[in-house]
């Protein structure tokens, strides 16, 4: 813990407003607020339950149920932060005020914007919020995660599921690698003679050996990895007929699952702190925006460099943005951060792989400390496999209590 001067009258009541409750958000509210107990610190999100995207894939599969995705803010509220149920609509930079939806606004010292992800509803022909109610993205845990495991229930024995992987970046790298594994498991325990074919926007993906090795094992004749090489990119979709699109071939579905481009939630374009890109560039210290003064962006919207878009990182940049902020708020530098990413992905219930990264900021960007963090093993034994898969257990246990309990 940084040890901070005691702060001036006019710094001890300072106002951080913090919108957006997930990972990043309510553990950068929880931090500011234990950073420094006399901020007011305001915690902005419209839902009152969040709904948490790590094991999403699981509830897909049918191993676990929704509800164990669900975590609501009374603890955040009992330490004296202010939770405002409600949805902010315009932030004037300028006047650093956020302008709630129900009519009120918020004025602030400094701003911290954890929006997560927006779909870019118009990146991929054919592909819109209409659409997704027949070939749900699911990437935004919640009714679509359940549409999509209902129409997987009613899917015909024999039949096929598609996903398309977008380019990056996206929330969550190694995420439809997951997606496909655990759906490969389920049709292979449900629906043996199931086929599931994956069209990628890349060559490449994390942890792909281990992904690789695991199919090759497990799921040899089920699971087909279509590169982008060998025309896996899909160029447009149709609801109507399931069917995708790529450069060389259509693809028929009886289950579509479309996970599209994404970008900063919208809250970021609207505070100006969104480039050309759709996401944030920001600091590597302070995670302040490099567009808009005062105003901090860090989870999924920010540029994060060779850091990537997972919970564990969300939560770890939020932590260094508290402690940047506190510093600034009493007139000092931030001293430089040192953060890491460990994200774990499941092949089957009982089989767990895993990345871990130690980042550090480089002219300017967020970049690997050489020789940190590693993969799995490739030639790892089934007992090691089983032990990782309850890290990533344990691992969720851990940072859903930490930033929720």
């Amino acid at each position: 813990m940084v040890l901070l001067a005691r702060p001036s009258v006019a710094q001890a009541k300072a106002r951080v407003v913090v919108l957006g409750g997930g990972f990043a958000g309510a553990s950068c509210a929880r931090a500011l607020h234990r950073a420094d107990p006399l901020f007011n610190v305001t915690l902005v999100e419209p839902k009152p339950t969040f709904t948490a995207c790590p094991f999403s894939n699981s509830v897909i599969a049918g191993l676990r149920d929704i509800a164990e995705q669900h975590f609501g803010y009374d603890a955040i509220r009992s330490e004296g932060i202010i939770v405002a149920q409600d949805e902010a609509i315009d932030v004037d930079p300028q006047a650093r005020r956020l302008t709630l939806r129900g009519g009120s606004a918020l004025a602030y010292d400094r701003l911290v914007l954890a929006p997560g992800i927006a779909i870019r509803w118009d990146a991929l022909p054919g592909y819109d919020e209409t659409t997704a109610a027949v070939m749900p993205h699911a990437w935004w845990a919640g009714d679509q995660t359940l549409l999509l495991r209902r129409q997987l229930e009613a899917m015909p024995n024999g039949g096929t599921v598609v996903i398309s992987a977008p380019p990056n970046p996206f929330r969550c790298p190694p995420g439809p690698y997951e997606r496909a594994s655990l759906i490969a498991w389920y049709l292979k325990q449900a629906k043996p003679r199931a086929k599931l074919i994956l069209l990628d926007a890349k060559d490449s993906f994390s942890k792909q050996r281990l992904f690789e090795a695991a199919w090759q094992q497990l799921y040899p004749e089920l699971i087909e990895w279509v590169s982008l090489s060998n025309g896996g990119k899909v160029t447009a979709v149709d609801a109507k007929s399931r069917t995708f699109t790529t450069d060389f071939a259509t693809y028929k579905a009886d289950v579509g699952n479309v996970i599209p481009p994404q970008r900063a939630g919208r809250i970021a374009e609207i505070a100006g702190v969104a480039d050309a890109t759709g996401w944030c560039p920001i600091d590597p210290v302070s995670f302040e925006s490099r567009l808009q003064p005062n105003i901090h962006v860090i989870g999924d919207a920010a540029i994060a460099g060779a850091m990537p878009k997972s919970a564990f990182a969300a939560n770890a940049q939020a932590k260094v943005c508290a402690l940047a902020i506190a510093a600034l708020l009493h007139g000092q530098t931030p001293p430089s951060p040192k953060l890491i990413n460990t994200c774990y992905s499941l092949v089957t219930p009982d089989y767990g792989i895993s990345i871990a990264g130690v980042y550090h900021p480089v002219n300017g960007q967020l970049a690997d400390v050489e020789g940190a963090g590693g993969v799995s093993p490739l030639d790892a034994p089934p007992d090691f496999r089983v032990l990782e898969a309850r890290y990533a257990e344990a691992w969720f246990r851990t940072i859903t209590a930490e930033t929720f309990g």
